[in-house]
């Protein structure tokens, strides 16, 4: 919630007129709660979850003579059936495990110093924080990886996202509980070294998930 009651105090605050973009914010967050806009999160995330795989999915089913050349496992074809049954397995896990770990992580959010407030951060800004989280969360991603591909974890959770193993965009956030919570700490790792505006820390979120659906697209 912004500190401010009126658009003449949020100016004051900031010595300058607000630009469109930051009266349209002061507009829309003065009277809500910090911790809604953090739990917007998982709004977006059942957003992309179910859209972004979804044009491959339809040219895949619809076309695969056309995509087939394009595929790295062109012998593969699964069913409409298959599909909607990833898409259902995915959306259990959102709904147990990925949706109740954004509402109760908003104290770590709070704590790192993601904010709320005016200014908004320029587009030279967030691109260079963002750069930050792609680069930290590949590095982190990439040893955590290794270590569930030992026998212990692969047997115990790893081995639950290969089930596909000709995998599609569905299966993106297809996994072991325990694998979401602690491939949870790569894509928070970035945000906490360089903390920047929740309007950064949601499109963060958003080109995270829609990079890891193009790499498992197949």
């Amino acid at each position: 919630m912004l500190p401010w009651a009126t658009a003449a105090e949020a100016e004051a605050a900031l010595g300058r007129a607000m630009t469109a973009a930051e009266a349209l914010w002061f507009r829309w967050t003065a009277e809500t709660s910090d911790y809604y806009l953090y739990c917007l999160n998982i709004l977006f995330l059942l957003v992309v979850f179910t859209l972004a795989p979804l044009p491959v999915a339809l040219l895949e089913l619809r076309a695969p003579r056309a995509v087939g050349p394009y595929k790295l496992q062109p012998r593969v074809r699964l069913s409409r059936a298959e599909f909607l049954k990833c898409y259902g397995d995915v959306m259990r896990i959102f709904f147990l495990v990925i949706g109740p770990l954004q509402l109760v992580s908003y104290p770590a959010v709070k704590m790192v110093g993601i904010h709320t407030g005016l200014p908004l951060p320029s587009l030279g800004e967030m691109a260079a924080q963002l750069l930050v989280y792609f680069l930290v969360e590949d590095y982190l991603n990439y040893w955590i990886h290794r270590l569930l591909h030992g026998e212990w974890g692969y047997e115990k959770i790893h081995r639950i996202h290969h089930e596909y193993t000709a995998p599609i965009g569905f299966a993106a956030p297809y996994a072991h509980w325990a694998e979401v919570l602690i491939l949870g700490i790569p894509s928070f790792a970035g945000p906490a070294i360089a903390p920047g505006h929740m309007i950064t820390f949601w499109l963060w979120i958003i080109l995270r998930q829609m990079e890891a659906i193009d790499t498992h697209s197949g």
